[in-house]
């Protein structure tokens, strides 16, 4: 089936961005906005306002087209972003716990990593049914619960599609979505997610299916919203689009790998989403699994993600052609780094935090000493002027460019 984002624009411009993502403002008596009771329609009981009752509202001014609205923390300096074009506010650095919450790394120093990254403003918790096969949302979970913390003051977020070896606990069936997503809830003991992710598309399920129950899910109070993870544009498009036929709730966001060597969905696709229908961009990846912190120099260190259990594609990768090409490249980009007074990690993460819909970057850590180093690329975003950009865009030479 072919979607055609033109096709949507005349539809779009008789509705505000809010309109569009949000459905119409609910009465008192519940409806259209909250996550529990009701669905996405006219609240219950009622046939929808009165035309006289539409006229005397007063919208308000549409802001600023293409402004991600961003806010910096004080006393940490974190900046906030909005989650696409949703209210949601999200540090626009996010802390992951793939590979190494449940696995790579103790429990004790995951909870010390949770509480430096909460305490410098970091509010965008990350995990998935399929890490570790389920100990990293355990983990995670369990820090929250000694934690204390108050629940509305982070976000967190889950994946679903492979969550056992049984034929019904994997995909994005509607009995995947709602098992899977209580399942995850169970480990985490919270009572909701602030998001869940289809952690890839799922040609076995319809995707009416697939909408359907992420709406019932969030109506159900088990979630607040819902995103994609490595989907194609044309595949949110096609997820939007049916959402606004059905009267359901579309995706806010999609979970891209985007780093130096990883640029073209996340530069040239995500973009036109973010402007047409406030799709938003939550980015993993940031140093492609740490191959941009030149720590591999031609060979594989023990403490890198290339030596752990199931990621041998991952060495394989590091020392392929294309591998140590990228490698050169990465210390081709040290005297701009050394320029700007930075690490090369810090250079990328901030190079990833500049792109346009961007509303957080993912960071992959195993210590509080790298979490600190890369927190520190807030401060390097600011010195990203065109003509850094430029000079680090001849070093790659991997620009992406328009087909039009």
């Amino acid at each position: 089936m072919q979607v055609s984002i033109a096709c949507t624009e005349q539809n779009l411009r008789s509705r505000s961005s809010e309109d569009r993502l949000c459905g119409p403002r609910p009465g008192p008596g519940g409806g259209n906005g909250g996550p529990v009771g009701g669905g996405h329609g006219n609240p219950p009981g009622g046939g929808g306002p009165s035309s006289k009752s539409r006229a005397a509202v007063v919208p308000r001014p549409p802001a600023p087209a293409g402004a991600l609205r961003e806010s910096t923390g004080r006393g940490t300096g974190m900046k906030y972003r909005n989650l696409g074009k949703s209210g949601l506010r999200v540090s626009c650095l996010g802390l992951g716990t793939w590979v190494t919450f449940g696995s790579q790394i103790s429990d004790e120093t995951a909870e010390d990593l949770l509480t430096v990254a909460y305490e410098h403003g970091v509010n965008l918790f990350d995990t998935a049914e399929v890490y570790a096969a389920g100990k990293a949302e355990r983990t995670l979970g369990n820090i929250l619960k000694s934690k204390g913390w108050r629940r509305s003051s982070y976000v967190i977020t889950t994946k679903i599609f492979w969550g056992g070896q049984a034929e019904t606990e994997r995909g994005l069936s509607r009995k995947h979505i709602i098992e899977g997503l209580q399942g995850s809830l169970d480990r985490l003991q919270l009572e909701y997610v602030d998001i869940v992710f289809a952690n890839r598309s799922d040609p076995n399920s319809p995707l009416e299916e697939i909408v359907r129950a992420m709406t019932y899910v969030i109506n159900q109070g088990l979630a607040l919203y819902w995103g994609t993870s490595r989907w194609s544009a044309a595949e949110i498009m096609e997820a939007y689009s049916m959402a606004r036929q059905f009267n359901l709730i579309p995706p806010v966001c999609e979970q891209a790998e985007n780093h130096f060597f990883q640029r073209e969905k996340v530069e040239m696709q995500l973009p036109e989403l973010y402007h047409k229908i406030g799709v938003g961009s939550v980015t993993w990846s940031p140093l492609a699994c740490g191959l941009i912190t030149s720590k591999y120099d031609g060979r594989v260190p023990d403490t890198c993600k290339a030596t752990v259990k199931g990621y041998q594609w991952l060495k394989e990768k590091v020392q392929s052609e294309e591998g140590k090409k990228q490698q050169a490249r990465v210390m081709d980009l040290l005297p701009t780094a050394r320029q700007l007074g930075c690490t090369v990690a810090q250079l990328a993460i901030a190079w990833c935090l500049r792109s346009e819909g961007v509303s957080s970057v993912l960071l992959g850590v195993s210590s509080a000493e790298q979490l600190m180093e890369h927190l520190g690329s807030l401060q390097v975003l600011s010195q990203l002027t065109p003509q850094t950009v430029v000079e680090i865009d001849a070093l790659l030479g991997n620009k992406s460019h328009s087909k039009k």
